[in-house]
């Protein structure tokens, strides 16, 4: 161990709990961090090098720790841990990262495998752990591409490295990470300050190169950068900031052969995306109160993730405009996409309507009959309904009742039947069901 601490370091909490250090996990801009021993089993313990263990950044992790902000997207301060020796050294105690939580950059250099789905899945969930943090009046102001993990197979989140967050208005600590940062912040125009609505701009920049793998600024424009110094960022970033697919200024459009990858995610993105993004980084990068919204992510994202549209002929993701009557072509192959049945749910008031293609196995969840889901979950644990094909006709599929509750299923002629737990509803076009409050009907397309 070549860190700060050495390994069997022997420290006592704030809380009275003793914690002895392990070995080294990692080292970053403001510290490194250890795996350490607890009575509570195996820990993480953030440690500052001396230069970032200023009394502004201990008040910050003291107020973080009183604010025990309990929520399992974040690997949250959970203690205060000072030096023994008293020399203004100080570190904080947290949860483990489980080893199935990737961090992005691995993402960016394509290393891992993953899917459409889990990418928006991811970003959905993004979106609602900082709308939490917002709503408890906590701006985060150091949103980047360091600082959430995620898991390829799922979609889950996990946001790290909270120790800059701070409540809304507070001017102390970092304004964040120049790629990041809104451009009123990257200038230092008199009176922006970093916050939430500067968190906006920052979500939509990680939103962007998590769904597109690629930076929204960073066009032809960068190209000619020969060093990209600090002060050929803050243009970049800040003095003359522009979308590299704004649809009124083609200077900063990504270049054909340079910058491919970038052209093809965005074709493969619907509108209801595209939209948002073009909104946020043209208007939004001068107007700050018109920002796209948290709330106007999730459920442009949600939409987006329950249209999801398997090619019949090479088996790929395709994303699809929510309610659509056609789909396109693959983006992998080229191939004409055939949209499956189309579930319609209509939610009790205040009501809400939701739209879930049934492709292969798909599924509803108990949000989809939510008319205001505080909490978007995709896993087993909330399960409504599969979509699922006979055991014995192959090509022939139904809903199955996988909640605690019996629906009521109406054919088109009028007749209806009482779906109990367990079985399932043979899936017709025309199908009404009502499913213990919300109502749902089968569409062809």
């Amino acid at each position: 161990m070549t860190g700060m601490l050495d390994g069997g370091t022997l420290l006592t909490a704030d809380d009275g709990e003793s914690v002895r250090v392990i070995d080294m996990l990692g080292a970053g801009g403001q510290g490194e961090v250890y795996r350490v021993a607890t009575a509570s089993g195996e820990r993480a313990l953030k440690w500052y090098y001396p230069s970032c263990a200023t009394p502004e950044q201990s008040d910050i992790v003291r107020e973080l720790v009183d604010r025990d902000f309990d929520d399992d997207r974040f690997l949250w301060p959970t203690a205060y841990v000072p030096s023994p020796a008293g020399a203004g050294a100080f570190g904080y105690l947290m949860d483990l990262r489980p080893d199935r939580f990737k961090g992005l950059p691995d993402l960016f250099r394509r290393r891992l495998r993953t899917t459409p789905r889990a990418l928006l899945t991811a970003a959905l969930y993004t979106v609602e752990a900082y709308q939490a943090l917002h709503s408890r009046g906590i701006a985060y102001r150091d949103i980047s591409w360091g600082n959430i993990f995620f898991d390829p197979a799922t979609g889950d989140v996990l946001v790290c490295d909270n120790d800059n967050a701070v409540v809304e208005g507070d001017a102390t600590g970092i304004s964040g990470t120049m790629e990041f940062m809104a451009p009123e912040l990257v200038r230092g125009d008199a009176g922006a300050r970093p916050g939430t609505q500067s968190d906006l701009h920052s979500l939509s920049v990680l939103l962007f190169m998590l769904l597109m793998n690629h930076h929204p600024l960073k066009g032809k424009r960068e190209l000619e950068i020969h060093c990209l110094d600090e002060a050929a960022e803050k243009r970049l970033y800040g003095k003359q900031p522009l979308f590299v697919f704004d649809p009124a200024d083609q200077a900063n459009a990504p270049d054909p052969v340079e910058q491919s990858t970038v052209l093809h995610t965005w074709a493969a993105a619907p509108p209801a995306l595209q939209d948002l993004f073009t909104h946020n980084f043209t208007v939004g990068l001068h107007q700050p109160t018109a920002r796209v919204r948290e709330s106007q992510w999730r459920d442009a994202l949600r939409s987006v993730l329950d249209a999801i549209v398997d090619c019949a002929d090479c088996g790929r993701q395709n994303m699809t405009q929510p309610a659509a009557t056609t789909a396109g072509t693959c983006w992998s192959c080229g191939s004409s996409l055939i949209l499956p049945p189309r579930l319609s749910i209509v939610t009790p008031l205040p009501r809400s309507e939701r739209h879930v293609r049934l492709r292969r196995d798909a599924r509803v969840h108990e949000h989809h009959l939510a008319p205001e889901p505080s909490r978007h979950d995709y896993s087993d644990a909330t399960l409504v309904a599969v979509l699922t094909e006979h055991p014995s006709k192959p090509g022939k599929f139904g809903l199955a009742n996988r909640s605690s509750t019996s629906w009521t299923g109406t054919r088109s002629d009028g007749t209806s039947q009482e779906i109990a737990p367990g079985q399932t509803v043979p899936l017709r076009a025309g199908l009404r069901l009502d499913l213990g409050g919300a109502q749902a009907a089968v569409h062809a397309k």
